[in-house]
């Protein structure tokens, strides 16, 4: 048994060495997420680490609650005048694309496999949504400017598809387990978890935002502890009753996102921080429950399959669903390559193994081979789709000629716009290196005909146009001083 700090010391190492992978991956393209299961994986009893861990059931627990934050800080970031315009696309594509998704790739797997049709589409409702973590990670981490309403569509989607792919996934582990029930009770349940976690939602962001309003808890570092404790309650409550966690807490999220909300700026910030962090532990995590030499065997069968999902089932799904909206072929066709399956597969595919069914590790080590192939694959290729498929903004279509244009009459009463000369002493220095007053930051940066949204590592160069948005002149004053104008 490993003492605490022994715990601790392993845990921060490895989050330590994946902070430090993932910093080299971004730089080359490579999936951060994919990086931090690798670690896992190296850390394993099959890696160098010898760290051995085989409790499904503490993995899923860990991953239920990382994907609690993940999937509420991704509806914090949610707009609703965004997702307002493709609502009914997201909705349709977070049902009905997820269910033509899992039955069509169940089918294809009772032909490729031995396992029965029931087991076949169990693991075609496991991969059948897309992965939050890993679509909000690479289109944010990537920087794409994508056409149209195509970046609010897909993160809606991968934000509100969990649900239908759970639904599914208990539905047919219980048709598994108990043989005796019938498909109508199956259908039940699938409106009950849905209509129940709607409704939790909905009430426990309107109501949430009350109590978050109206608490005096005197300091504002407890507001996002107070939005942690109604995000949990609300899933827990929600899921006990028979309704669907997880679209109860993104639907709160939303609301949220879009009401008055007091220190909305640190809860969302807070979030933001506390979901990467759930992520690396979710990934290091499940990369620590797998064994590589279980995934050898299966791993051309888990090949085919995400090929099959990633080239037919998927695109067939989203045509389906996006078909009727008559959006162009080339935006549903990359909507169809972000299909990315990641974390939450095989979080859902620790169920099977929890239940003791037959096959379940068979099961288990396909969903974990199908996803690395598809953030691999997927994931390394989105900005080259989205060239290949024509629905990226040009330099000249993606911003105002002027930084300024984008802030509203009372923002600029005290805002300028400022161009980093050459010789400035701010040039080459980090944000955080220039002792900028704090009643006073910089909004954003022009660089090169780009737009960036700059923190506290953006290193300033010669050229960029910044704007800074102070509180009172004194603070513009003193900012100009900073950037040595």
């Amino acid at each position: 048994m490993m003492s605490a700090e022994h715990i601790l010391f392993v845990s921060s190492v490895l989050l330590l060495i994946s902070l430090l992978a993932a910093n080299r991956a971004f730089r080359y393209g490579i999936p951060t997420l994919l990086l931090f299961l690798a670690v896992g994986m190296l850390a394993g009893s099959e890696g160098i680490g010898g760290i051995y861990f085989d409790s499904p059931v503490l993995a899923q627990f860990i991953g239920v609650v990382s994907l609690n934050f993940i999937l509420f800080s991704g509806g914090l970031d949610t707009r609703w005048k965004a997702i307002q315009p493709v609502m009914w696309q997201g909705v349709v594509l977070s049902t009905a694309g997820v269910f033509v998704t899992a039955f069509s790739l169940g089918l294809f797997i009772y032909w490729l496999t031995n396992l029965s049709l029931i087991e076949s589409l169990l693991l075609g409702s496991i991969v059948s949504s897309t992965d939050a973590a890993a679509v909000f990670s690479i289109l944010r981490g990537k920087n794409l400017r994508l056409r149209g309403r195509l970046r609010p569509l897909l993160e809606l989607e991968s934000g509100s598809n969990d649900p239908m792919a759970y639904v599914l996934t208990i539905s047919f582990l219980s048709l598994l387990v108990n043989q005796d029930q019938s498909a109508g009770r199956q259908v039940l349940l699938f409106l009950q978890q849905m209509a129940l976690g709607a409704l939790a939602g909905y009430l426990s962001g309107r109501y949430g935002r009350l109590l978050i309003n109206k608490m005096q808890l005197g300091f504002e570092g407890l507001y996002p502890a107070l939005t942690v404790a109604l995000m949990l309650l609300v899933f827990s409550l929600t899921s006990i009753a028979g309704g669907n966690g997880f679209l109860a807490i993104y639907i709160t999220a939303v609301m949220l996102a879009n009401a008055e909300l007091i220190h909305k700026n640190t809860i969302i910030k807070v979030f933001d921080g506390l979901a990467w962090i759930m992520q690396i532990v979710l990934f290091l995590t499940l990369g620590l429950l797998v064994f590589p030499s279980h995934i050898v065997p299966v791993l051309g069968i888990g090949i085919l399959i995400a090929l099959f999902q990633i080239i037919v089932s998927r695109p067939i799904g989203v045509f389906l669903s996006l078909l009727p909206f008559r959006m162009p072929l080339r935006e549903i066709g990359f909507t169809s390559w972000v299909g990315l399956r990641g974390a939450v597969p095989i979080v859902f595919a620790t169920y099977p193994l929890i239940a003791g069914i037959d096959k379940s590790d068979l099961i288990f080590n396909i969903v974990f081979a199908i996803s690395v192939v598809s953030v691999l694959l997927q994931g390394t290729t989105i900005p080259f789709a989205a060239r290949l498929f024509g629905v990226t903004e040009n330099e000249a279509q993606s911003g105002p000629q002027n930084l300024s244009d984008i802030f509203d009459e009372e923002t600029k009463t005290c805002m300028k716009e400022f161009v980093i000369p050459t010789g400035s002493t701010a040039s080459g220095k980090k944000l955080l290196e220039l002792n900028f007053p704090e009643n006073a930051l910089i909004a954003m940066i022009k660089r090169d005909g780009t737009y960036l949204i700059p923190g506290g590592n953006t290193t300033v160069k010669e050229g960029d146009i910044v704007v800074v948005i102070a509180t009172n002149q004194e603070g513009l004053e003193q900012a100009t001083a900073s950037l040595s104008l």
